[in-house]
């Protein structure tokens, strides 16, 4: 299973055009599609990565117009993050890049395989909310 989620997820990048974001800059722009605004410590946590590790990131996206930074309600000390409607145009033009090759990919396999596929991402969705492993 694992050999095949790695090779369809090497594909997915593949199948991204020139002057594509970067797997950290995606992560950043999909978490606040998804989550709302945010600050850089809770977009950190949720990409299992250190604040000070998408330090760069942030300040990349800010300059591209993709996200914008504010000062948080309360905690003047604290800056919030948001997906600029920038931003939001360019998380869907790289999905649908990659969109358009699964779509087609898709359609070579029989209805019983999208079938078994749609419940396999399902079970995988749940998979990677689990809790990390203690040890």
């Amino acid at each position: 299973m694992r050999r095949g989620l790695i090779r369809l997820g090497r594909r997915l990048r593949q199948e991204r055009g020139e002057g594509s974001l970067s797997a950290n800059q995606l992560g950043v722009l999909g978490h606040l599609h998804r989550d709302g605004p945010a600050t850089p410590g809770e977009i950190a946590a949720a990409e299992r990565q250190r604040p000070q590790s998408l330090t760069r990131v942030f300040a990349e996206l800010e300059a591209e117009g993709l996200i914008a930074r504010e000062q948080a309600t309360g905690d003047r000390r604290r800056s919030l993050l948001r997906l600029t409607e920038a931003g939001r145009r360019e998380l869907e033009r790289d999905m649908a890049e990659r969109d358009a090759w699964l779509a087609a990919a898709l359609r070579s396999l029989g209805e019983t395989e999208r079938g078994v596929l749609a419940l396999a991402s399902t079970i995988m969705e749940r998979l990677a909310e689990a809790p990390p492993a203690r040890g």
